[in-house]
């Protein structure tokens, strides 16, 4: 009778234990820590006031995740969706056209893809040489800095500005005069007159800190050549972490939408925050002047994305254009009046 009953039970043991057995893959489905990467400048203000008050895990926390996070600082885009590509990056943030080159290189493959924009800003050429009034002016003599040669969305938007302006199949041009360094090295090295590099291609608050010398004056802004806002840096991730991890991107779509709010409602706040954890050498007050000014948009909304794409497509550095920005971003950014 005993041996008759445990026979009958079989089934439900095996049920119980293969439920036991599923409980820690359950419960460790998703991350418990958070890779995330960012760039020098004010351009990444949003991502800063994730980090320094711990946005992400309080938003985890209401989805019931205990997260922590890593946060590393990287000079450029390339390297980055290097390590995005090799599984030791969950978050990677930069200009435009290194997400559009990481989309069209992914496709395929484990398919990597926009979360969301951290703002619309302008980007600007900068030059300490007299003679330079528009980018015709430039010659051999002249070398420009910039995050990353030929990929960068600084070097995209020079090439943009160079077809429009030496004609069709011309905008490799100025290329041969680009250099790539960070944009601290970069705004030292311009302004420090020692180097061959005379002009800088950079981005807020290192264009308005070097405006501010009489030496420099401004060659070209990227609003001129897309003809308007449009974003400046975005974040992304591979769709194998979007799948894998559901909870962990909605608490930083969640997080990073806190950030943008907190920066709309207290600036000054935002700015000195910013300082602090960049050990800046620039006043709160100039940090705050900068937030404010109306070209720089503190937003989730993708700008012109298809401008760059457009390019890129006809520069041969994508392999195909996407139909409609959303193509290149998760879900969570389809309802938004992107472009």
């Amino acid at each position: 009778m005993f041996q008759n009953s445990i026979v009958g039970r079989r089934p439900i043991f095996a049920l119980a234990a293969a439920a036991l057995l599923l409980l820690p893959h359950i419960a460790s489905a998703e991350t418990k820590t958070v890779r995330i990467a960012k760039q020098f400048g004010l351009g990444y203000l949003p991502l800063t006031i994730m980090e320094q008050k711990q946005l992400l895990e309080a938003q985890g926390k209401k989805l019931g995740l205990d997260l922590k996070t890593e946060w590393i600082q990287f000079t450029g885009g390339p390297p980055m969706n290097d390590a995005i590509l090799s599984g030791s990056l969950d978050f990677a943030s930069g200009g435009v056209g290194p997400l559009l080159t990481i989309w069209g290189k992914t496709r395929g493959s484990i398919g990597v893809k926009g979360v969301a924009a951290l703002n619309s800003m302008p980007l600007y050429l900068n030059t300490t040489n007299p003679d330079v009034k528009t980018i015709k002016d430039f010659t051999e003599k002249d070398r420009i800095a910039l995050p990353a040669v030929r990929v960068s969305i600084q070097a995209i938007t020079l090439q943009m500005a160079a077809e429009k302006v030496f004609g069709v199949g011309q905008e490799h041009k100025l290329d041969d005069l680009t250099v790539s360094l960070g944009h601290p090295d970069g705004m030292a090295a311009m302004m420090g007159g020692r180097s061959e590099i005379n002009s800088h291609f950079t981005s807020a608050p290192f264009q308005d800190q070097e405006l501010k010398d009489k030496r420099v004056h401004k060659v070209l802004d990227s609003y001129e050549v897309l003809g308007g806002p449009h974003t400046f840096n975005v974040v992304w991730a591979t769709n194998k972490f979007y799948t894998e991890n559901p909870k962990v991107m909605q608490a930083f779509v969640a997080a990073l939408d806190e950030a943008m709010k907190e920066i709309a409602a207290d600036p000054a706040a935002a700015a000195a925050l910013w300082i602090k954890a960049e050990n800046s050498k620039i006043s709160v007050a100039e940090a705050e002047r900068i937030i404010r000014l109306p070209e720089n948009e503190w937003t989730l909304v993708p700008k012109k994305i298809m401008f760059y794409a457009d390019y890129m497509v006809r520069a041969g550095m994508i392999p195909s254009k996407p139909v409609t920005w959303q193509d290149v971003f998760f879900p969570e950014a389809h309802g938004l009046p992107g472009s």
